[in-house]
């Protein structure tokens, strides 16, 4: 660092949680934080929303606000895009990062991230690098298999990279790990404008940071990362979040140009045509579907991804490929409920 950078002052810092039911995981995420900040010898305010959660978090998060002067906020149950918002809103510092509940930050990421704002102030807009916590998980290997190939141009070769919106749908994104200035974050909620008339539905992130990466460019690199993500652990967990997901990226990629939009129509004909081979001929449906799982399988050790996350994603796909089209069928149906109704 050159003597001149060291006069200036780095942004001050928000931390912001999204938190839902997250009783198992949101301590280690937010001991993980405050680690980081005093290594970083950063002041950084901590904000976490509770949205109504059921279980002990907010008990666990009143504790953390009496220890250790984290910002706590308890709200009904409003959905993440809400919960998002309200914390950027509750933020006070120049920048903030989103982190969600389940992922927990290297000790040094903020080091980086400190170093990065000073040296290099054009840089405005991190994505963090999150690894997947899979050991032991088939249902967090199946996506960290799929992942391996959707953004295989990033995580086959990670390092310092940049994308824009021309390339937004082949890089690693979304508001788990990802930092902005406030001002352009809160203008982008408000730009926000879902397929749906329910936001709870809503794809939370992919829409918000389309509308940064038409502006600036989103920087990327293991230097800013996540020493895991804890992804779900039950096959029930798998697939509620695969259908709600399915629901999400139609609200995310349907209305906008781009490999996104075509997976989606892709994702919406492959589901009509597998569930009409099912019903006419059922042991076909059963052989094309056996033989698709195994290609996605070795798609993936092709792709770079460990033999472990292969033979999940071979394991795992027919249930996947069944909970996501049928939420991205109830995604299509909520975005002509809504266009008719407007």
């Amino acid at each position: 660092m050159s003597q001149s950078s060291d006069l200036r002052e780095p942004p001050t810092l928000s931390v912001v949680f999204p938190a839902y039911n997250e009783e198992k995981w949101i301590g280690a995420s937010l001991d993980a934080v405050l680690v980081a900040a005093a290594k970083a010898d950063w002041k950084v305010e901590v904000v976490v929303i509770d949205d109504g959660s059921t279980d002990g978090t907010p008990a666990l998060l009143d504790g953390y606000a009496e220890r250790h002067d984290v910002v706590v906020v308890h709200q009904p149950n409003a959905g993440r895009f809400e919960t998002v918002l309200a914390a950027i809103r509750k933020a006070t510092g120049d920048r903030v990062l989103i982190l969600g509940s389940r992922v927990v930050v290297d000790p040094d990421a903020l080091v980086f991230l400190k170093r990065q704002l000073v040296e290099h102030p054009e840089r405005l807009v991190w994505n963090g690098h999150v690894r997947v916590e899979s050991d032991g998980n088939p249902y967090a290997g199946f996506w960290n298999g799929l992942l391996q190939v959707l953004w295989r141009r990033y995580l086959k070769d990670p390092k310092l990279m940049s994308f824009g919106i021309e390339d937004f749908d082949a890089f690693p994104k979304g508001s788990g790990y990802f930092c902005a200035p406030k001002d352009m974050l809160v203008t982008a909620s408000e730009a926000f404008d879902s397929m749906f008339d329910d936001i709870k539905f809503a794809s939370d992130d992919t829409r918000l940071i389309r509308w940064i990466a038409e502006r600036t460019p989103i920087f990327i690199t293991p230097d800013l990362a996540g020493s895991y993500y804890h992804g779900r652990e039950s096959l029930p967990k798998f697939v509620n979040h695969a259908y709600f997901r399915g629901t999400t990226f139609i609200d995310g990629y349907l209305g906008n140009p781009g490999t996104g939009r075509k997976m989606a129509l892709a994702a919406l004909g492959a589901g009509a045509a597998g569930v009409t081979l099912l019903v006419t001929r059922p042991k076909a449906a059963l052989a094309v579907g056996a033989a698709g799982a195994v290609g996605a399988g070795g798609l993936v050790k092709a792709c770079g991804g460990s033999n472990a996350d292969a033979k999940a994603v071979a394991r795992m796909l027919p249930v996947f490929a069944a909970s996501f089209g049928a939420g991205a069928v109830r995604g299509l149906a909520l975005a002509l409920k809504a266009k008719a109704r407007r």
